[in-house]
């Protein structure tokens, strides 16, 4: 939906707000159904902090300019000023619990992010590491176990420098 209303397609007035309750539908019924794997608990809380700044911010996710800049990305501001993007808006004195939104730089992955999104990492790097240790149902050494967490992680860190 972020493309199409970046394209004209979709008006963002309804369809970030439509876009981010599918998400939070989805997700939620995700952790519902892995609730066994404790790591997804601080999934559930990053969400849940991602979920009050957008509400208590029309559906929009604030993003700090300055960490958009610290982060290497430039260009956004008038789009993000004029609400152009379905998904985030520019921070600003209006801004709703500001310390919640995209303010921390990521420069190496070229990202600005929010608490919510670093618990939700935390918790897929849980996630990853509970998979790890749990894999092939037999009792790893701690070599052995060490190891596989590394390579997972180190997977994990691949994938995401990937994405940028």
């Amino acid at each position: 939906m972020a493309y199409g209303t970046y394209r004209g397609l979709f008006q963002p007035e309804w369809a970030g707000p439509l876009a981010k309750v599918l998400v939070l539908l989805l997700v939620g019924y995700g952790l519902y159904r892995n609730r066994h794997l404790k790591s997804l608990y601080l999934v559930l809380l990053g969400l849940a902090l991602n979920a009050l700044v957008i509400f208590a911010n029309g559906g929009h996710m604030p993003v700090s300019l300055d960490a958009l800049k610290k982060a290497g990305i430039e260009g956004w501001e008038e789009l993000l000023k004029t609400r152009g993007d379905a998904v985030h808006s520019l921070l600003d004195e209006s801004t709703h619990l500001p310390f919640l939104g995209d303010v921390i730089a990521l420069p190496p992955l070229r990202k600005a992010v929010s608490l919510g999104d670093l618990f939700i990492l935390a918790g897929i790097v849980g996630v990853v590491v509970e998979g790890a240790l749990r894999a092939g149902g037999r009792r790893l050494s701690r070599r052995q176990a060490a190891f596989r967490v590394l390579v997972f992680l180190l997977l994990v860190f691949v994938l995401l420098t990937l994405r940028t």
